[in-house]
């Protein structure tokens, strides 16, 4: 591994562990007694690229951040942390790794994140809801809208 500071090859790992889902969080310190500076790295594991399969029938490459702008949008001005976007979004992420291995539907990632969404924030799920079912009218909404009142005795 070469140091980001002076470009030395050699390195040693202080400290190892897991971060994130697929990722392993390293501590390393640079062995160059004039820069002896330290640095942490990520190492993911290197996986088949997954392909995503439109509604149209066409094939685009799994992104992670389509997920996360998607749920930012939903979650804006509403209480929803950074946190929780980034756990759906790993959640979402792990499971499609875990049940799919060339190609995923594009209707499978949206149902998750759309179960997932209504858990957390109840208007960023209707949100995300309108987009990703393409609303078409204000009907569609009370139709969407009507379990969630039954559930909470509202109606």
């Amino acid at each position: 591994m070469l140091c980001p500071f002076c470009r030395q090859s050699e390195t040693k790992v202080i400290d190892s562990r897991t971060s994130e889902e697929f990722a392993i969080r390293r501590r390393r310190e640079c062995l160059n007694i004039k820069c002896a500076r330290r640095f942490t790295t990520y190492e993911r594991i290197e996986q088949t690229p997954l392909k995503v399969v439109k509604k149209d029938g066409s094939r685009v490459p799994f992104d992670r951040e389509k997920i996360r702008s998607g749920l930012e949008k939903a979650c804006f001005k509403r209480p929803v942390s950074g946190e929780q976007i980034e756990w759906i979004v790993s959640e979402v992420e792990s499971d499609i790794y875990q049940n799919f291995d060339r190609e995923v539907p594009a209707r499978y990632i949206g149902e998750r994140v759309f179960n997932m969404l209504r858990e957390v924030d109840q208007v960023a799920f209707v949100r995300f809801a309108s987009v990703y079912r393409e609303f078409k009218d204000v009907n569609d909404f009370v139709e969407e809208l009507e379990p969630m009142l039954r559930e909470s005795g509202r109606r």
